[in-house]
């Protein structure tokens, strides 16, 4: 009975989240994948970069690889960032059109924010 509970719960908030914006529903997804501060430090490294990071970002942070690999994943999923499988390794770097569309979409926000208080 629980099983069929969570189901229908989630077909229902799946159902309620389409109510908005898909302006809204984007910077949301965005928003939640930027929600841990371990991505905002991968993001952070990126940037730094300036290029394609080859090798183990698990190196740059105080957590292990496994963990790492998961926020990498989360940010992947998202498109904050893109990876590459070249051999042995991954080259992760941002993905500038995401990046772009993020800063819009915060923007068009704040703005709005600030010409109404």
């Amino acid at each position: 009975m629980s099983y069929i509970y969570v189901i229908i719960e989630k077909i229902m908030s799946r159902a309620k989240k389409d109510l908005f914006d898909p302006e809204f529903q984007q910077l949301a997804a965005l928003c939640k994948a930027l929600s841990h501060p371990a991505r905002l430090s991968i993001i952070h490294f990126l940037a730094e970069q300036k290029v394609c990071m080859t090798g183990n970002i698990a190196d740059q942070l105080p957590l292990g690889r496994t963990t790492v690999n998961q926020h990498l994943a989360e940010l992947k999923k998202a498109g904050l960032i893109l990876g590459e499988i070249e051999g042995a390794k991954t080259n992760y770097c941002l993905n500038g059109n995401t990046i772009d569309e993020f800063k819009d979409l915060t923007s068009k926000l704040l703005t709005h924010i600030e010409t109404c208080c």
